[in-house]
């Protein structure tokens, strides 16, 4: 296809969400085409199947010098290619309780965990495990999600659902009324990782980095597991302690299929 270089980067006029990294935006091609409104790449990145998309559909689709990509990507970790895209879609409560109680469904819930490594290393997990969706918990206004989560998501965010709240403890108070059954990850639980159900719909919540579970969302968990250890250090890191128990989980379902 024909190339050219811009000497600014893209400036779109609505509002949109700029995915960097090579998964990342691939994902979006794969999982919200129609939502793509400008491609950015660079000269050693090959894109087949997008690039004769964007041609075919009239997308524009351009080639950019890696400073021009870092100033669109505001990073230097782009891997070759941004996508720019119209803002990705939230549930509400009532949707995201919809998708859960739907064939007992499971998802994740973050509890202020604001490191934006984490919450992609978490988002990744999640769409490993097939989990049905992940809800955000932060103070307002609430950011949703940093362009360093989603690239670190390798694509798993376009394969979760997503929801986001500023008082999770009210949403989670919400969601088990309508029969979710909320699990918190504390390290000072007495219940093993395995210890959680499912043959219902279930939510794992995670805590913040450094204090865990706040007392609010601790006192709307239905039960506290945590994940056993034998050495030095008394707790793993937030991303890793949720890939244990959600692999525990994924093991636990497997077993009653």
């Amino acid at each position: 296809m024909p190339r050219r270089t811009v000497e600014r980067p893209l400036e779109p006029r609505e509002p949109v969400e700029v995915i960097h990294g090579l998964r990342a935006g691939l994902a979006v091609f794969t999982r919200r085409r129609d939502d793509i409104v400008r491609i950015a790449y660079a000269a050693q990145r090959e894109l087949g199947e997008l690039t004769r998309w964007a041609v075919a559909h009239r997308v524009p689709c351009v080639q950019l010098r890696d400073a021009e990509l870092d100033r669109l990507a505001e990073s230097s970790h782009h891997e070759g290619l941004c996508v720019v895209a119209r803002p990705r879609r939230w549930l509400s409560t009532s949707d995201l309780a919809d998708v859960l109680t739907r064939g007992s469904g499971a998802g994740l819930a973050l509890d202020r965990v604001r490191n934006p490594y984490n919450v992609g290393a978490m988002m990744r997990t999640a769409a490993f495990f097939g989990l049905d969706a992940a809800l955000l918990g932060a103070p307002a206004p609430h950011p949703g999600l940093a362009p360093t989560a989603v690239r670190v998501a390798e694509g798993g965010v376009e394969h979760v659902k997503l929801a986001r709240t500023t008082d999770l403890a009210e949403t989670l108070a919400r969601l088990r009324a309508r029969g979710v059954r909320v699990v918190g990850a504390d390290a000072r639980a007495t219940e093993s990782d395995g210890g959680f159900a499912v043959d219902q719909p279930v939510l794992l919540v995670v805590g913040n980095e450094r204090e865990g579970l706040g007392d609010r969302v601790r006192s709307q968990c239905d039960a506290l597991v945590a994940v056993r250890g034998g050495g030095a250090i008394e707790s793993l890191n937030v991303a890793v302690a949720a890939g244990v128990l959600l692999a525990a989980w994924a093991r636990a379902r497997e077993g009653r299929r």
